[in-house]
């Protein structure tokens, strides 16, 4: 049922401008996509509409629209972020950018970079500086330097700073250890090279794509009269999570739209770290006809409004009314599991001490949850950070009991993930010609994900037995041996179904290593369809491994797509210094290089870009571990959450990194004042309140703090939130 305001705002004349805002759960996103359908069905034609997010993801329910049978055919909306708009228009208006950039080859097509090949990149870049002392006094994983000085690029082009001054920036704010400032200087250094040797190869990162968009194509009056002819109805959600030159050019392309919907969320601003600016978000209200606003909640219940009102009261105090303590039993605490002599007294429950019991406490509450009614899929576990040890208990504890779950952290490489470790094992095996030699456990454990019920114990015996990992022919290929030659004992212990399985794989192997090499993505695509994805193999039922061999062929294919469009893998000495045979055509060891080095990208640690297909293609029935902006982000409510390691400091701290700063490098932070401790405390206290109450108005029902004397760590609970929480329990307002 739509309220008056929602209505208001869907069924106004065709030719307004409106600013709709208002917190979560009040209902904007569904207005916006009832607003699209009074378009459509008003005689609007679809493709002169615009729907901009600030990032794919957020588009699911403009696109079931879009996508529905409802639709009259003929043209469709363009669903776009600003990254994608400016992609778009440089790939289209290419040779009026080319010159006007500073390219070296303006002739030539250009080459638009991913995450993972602007690391790669990076890569080439910097290396040779950290052989020179470079960041000496930095210590962190390569991938996340990559990463920074990537996203310092990216920072500089969407806050609309030139990215020479990245540097100069981060250091008139420094007031701690002089030596920083050296490692700032090696940042610019850094940055300035890989700009440059960008524009000496056509390479196009996304600040690069950024820039020439807004800065170039813009004010060409043949780019500008295609955007403005060609969209003159523009729907823009969730504007605060974009950056603020998506927010200029937004300024200037409002007067030539006919009508214009621009959603915002108040207290949102979650993708700051990521440049996001709602303040000057709310600057284009001022080029609407009206500002709208929705206060009604769909979502969340009385008690939690008033959680959410006490907890940012006393994180950041203004002095404003506090509603009526109305607070029942929506807030919960994960006890640990009662002994049998425990459930017998009357003692009340206790904490957990150590967080293994919490573990316990929390997949008993879900069992329980679950069996009163709960979907499995309106339940939601998250924590700051979701670790590799923590998912892989509370999946075991959830999979024993007999509950769906399923867990989605975007920033996990894809060589953490157990499918894309079995596909890689695999592809080294078939071809020899990269003289890479997987490990024995590397094998066993290929061997366990890729026959479907294969176990540890048989896995690691047929290793022992036809696996040699190191040959002493030297031709670079690991022998497998036939389970058709082993002893017949043995041949029962790991059972004649596995071994059949395992002698259709090995078949497929060898036959692999006799035919000419084929690019990765090739190799992996048939790999996955001939054999992995057949019945009996590990692919068949396994819907999140068939999730994650899309992911990395897709990511396979954009860096070959990458590395041959700016000539690289010609440019390079294969075949002499790379790869063993050099007998072979010079394409085939092209092939060979490139596969080769997209391994070792990948063992470098680059983390895979954002696959939208890992947001969108879920169960439709299992409880969610997440981390806790990860779960934000997919703007969906649920009934039950779980907030996990609730005395962690993480829920509030700002994560290590020396080479950027996401509050000096923006619009707001004022040249040459330092950044002091209070101004990180006070970051931090905003953060925590954006945080919550950006989770407390996603809850309908009800939510479980999950807390242990000890951390997962081993140390003792001291977080903000957990005295924030304390605070709140000690005024009487929660049980």
């Amino acid at each position: 049922m739509l309220t008056l305001g929602q209505t208001s705002v869907i069924e106004a004349p065709i030719h307004t401008k409106i600013f709709l805002r208002g917190p979560a759960g009040t209902g904007k996103t569904t207005t916006a996509v009832e607003r699209l359908r009074f378009l459509l069905a008003a005689g609007v034609p679809a493709d002169q509409i615009l729907i901009l997010t600030p990032q794919r993801t957020l588009q699911d329910p403009y696109l079931s629209i879009l996508h529905s049978p409802e639709m009259i055919p003929g043209g469709e909306a363009t669903p776009a972020t600003i990254g994608g708009l400016a992609k778009r228009m440089v790939d289209l208006f290419w040779p009026l950018a080319a010159e006007a950039a500073g390219f070296a080859h303006p002739d030539q097509p250009p080459v638009f970079l991913t995450l993972e090949t602007a690391q790669y990149y990076m890569a080439r870049i910097v290396r040779p500086h950290l052989e020179e002392g470079y960041f000496e006094s930095v210590t962190m994983d390569r991938n996340r330097l990559y990463s920074q000085i990537l996203d310092n690029l990216n920072k500089a082009a969407a806050t609309g700073f030139p990215h020479t001054e990245i540097g100069e920036r981060l250091t008139e704010a420094w007031g701690g250890d002089p030596a920083q400032r050296n490692i700032y200087a090696d940042v610019q250094t850094c940055a300035n090279e890989f700009r440059q040797y960008c524009l000496e190869h056509n390479l196009l990162d996304f600040s690069l794509q950024l820039e020439i968009f807004v800065h170039i194509l813009w004010n060409q009056p043949t780019t500008q009269n295609y955007l403005t002819g060609n969209y003159r109805h523009l729907i823009y959600d969730n504007a605060e999570e974009d950056i603020p030159l998506a927010h200029d050019l937004l300024a200037a392309w409002l007067p030539a739209f006919d009508s214009a919907l621009i959603v915002f969320d108040d207290g949102a601003g979650y993708r700051r770290f990521l440049g996001a600016d709602p303040d000057s978000a709310v600057g284009l209200a001022a080029f609407c006809d009206e500002t709208v606003e929705l206060q009604e909640s769909f979502i969340t219940n009385h008690g939690l409004a008033y959680l959410s009102a006490a907890l940012s009261e006393i994180i950041q105090p203004s002095g404003a009314e506090m509603p009526e303590n109305i607070l029942g039993d929506e807030l919960g605490i994960v006890y640990a599991p009662a002994s049998a002599a425990e459930s017998e007294s009357d003692q009340p429950a206790r904490l957990p001490r150590f967080y293994p019991e919490m573990l316990d406490g929390v997949t008993d509450e879900i069992e329980r949850l679950i069996a009163a009614g709960t979907p499995p899929a309106e339940i939601v576990v998250m924590a700051p950070y979701l670790s590799d040890a923590l998912r892989f208990s509370l999946m075991n504890r959830l999979e024993a009991k007999g509950i769906p779950v399923r867990s989605h952290r975007p920033s996990r490489s894809l060589r953490e993930e157990p499918a894309s470790q079995c596909l890689l094992t695999l592809a080294a095996l078939a071809h020899p010609g990269w003289d890479i030699h997987p490990t024995a456990f590397d094998f066993a454990y290929m061997l366990m994900q890729s026959i479907d019920g294969m176990d540890l114990v048989r896995a690691q015996l047929l290793t022992k037995i036809v696996y040699r990992p190191n040959p002493s022919t030297g031709s670079g290929a690991a022998a497998l041996g036939s389970f058709d030659q082993i002893v017949p004992e043995m041949q029962e212990r790991i059972t004649y179904v596995f071994g059949e399985r395992y002698g259709k794989l090995r078949d497929w192997l060898e036959a692999c290593r006799t035919e000419a090499p084929q690019p990765l993505d090739h190799f992996l695509r048939r790999l996955f369809g001939e054999v992995l994805s057949q019945e009996g193999f590990g692919f068949h039922h396994n819907f999140d491994s068939a999730k994650v061999a899309t992911s990395l062929i897709e990511s396979v294919q954009k860096f070959r797509w990458a590395m041959e469009g700016a000539g690289t893998v010609e440019n390079w000495e294969v075949g002499k210094t790379n790869l063993p045979d050099t007998n072979l055509p010079t394409p085939n060891l092209q092939i060979l290089a490139l596969g080769k080095e997209y391994l070792a990208m990948l063992a470098d640690g680059v983390i895979a870009a954002q696959y939208v297909a890992a947001w969108t293609s879920t169960p439709e029935d299992a409880v969610l571990l997440a981390p806790a902006y990860t779960f934000l982000m997919s703007n969906r409510p649920v009934d039950v959450q779980f907030w996990l390691d609730a005395g962690s400091g993480a829920w509030v701290e700002r994560l290590f990194q020396p080479l950027t700063h996401p509050d000096v490098l923006s619009r707001h932070w004022p040249r040459q004042r330092i950044w002091t401790d209070a101004d990180e405390v006070e970051a931090n206290n905003a953060t925590l309140t954006r945080l919550l109450n950006g989770l407390l108005l996603r809850c309908r029902v009800k939510i479980y703090l999950g807390l242990t004397e000890l951390g997962e760590s081993g140390y003792e609970q001291r977080g903000a939130l957990l005295r924030v929480f304390n605070r709140v329990l000690a005024d009487g307002n929660g049980e």
